[in-house]
């Protein structure tokens, strides 16, 4: 199931591509059904919060009518940066499947780890590298269109 979900935050990716936007995909599924999808829009919306995971994580608690995701997992193509990370801890989410690590603003142990057990009040769990080779060839596609 993880290659399905993770498959439906691809597609999400693209969306952005489409839209020239950094291609990043994320979707939430709460009990086995996606409750949510999100790209980035941070350009086209002209808003630094715009990332694909805090759109799904606003998405979600709007479905579910709370601020509390437990036993949500979120699926996202790029690993999430200092301020998704903390949108993820403050909305409980239970688990995170990310696919490319971002060496340079990642915040799931490329340049912090902010779901360190004990760091903070919640910690999810984290699965790493999930289709990690399609994911990153979004990015990488992108960003050769733009050279």
């Amino acid at each position: 199931m993880k290659n399905l979900y993770m498959e439906q935050a691809i597609i999400e990716a693209r969306k952005a591509f489409d839209l020239g936007e950094v291609p990043v995909g994320a979707i939430i599924v709460h009990k086995g059904n996606i409750i949510a999808r999100a790209h980035n829009l941070r350009e086209n919306s002209s808003n630094a919060l715009a990332h694909a995971e805090i759109l799904a994580i606003d998405e979600a608690c709007k479905k579910l009518n709370s601020w509390r995701l437990d036993n949500c997992e979120l699926y996202v193509t790029l690993e999430p940066c200092p301020m998704c990370a903390g949108a993820i801890i403050n909305s409980r989410i239970s688990t995170v499947y990310f696919g490319a690590y971002d060496s340079k603003g990642g915040a799931c142990g490329s340049v912090v780890d902010l779901f360190a057990k004990g760091s903070f009040n919640h910690s999810p769990t984290l699965y790493s590298g999930i289709m990690e080779e399609a994911c990153e060839e979004v990015l990488k596609e992108f960003f050769r269109t733009l050279r």
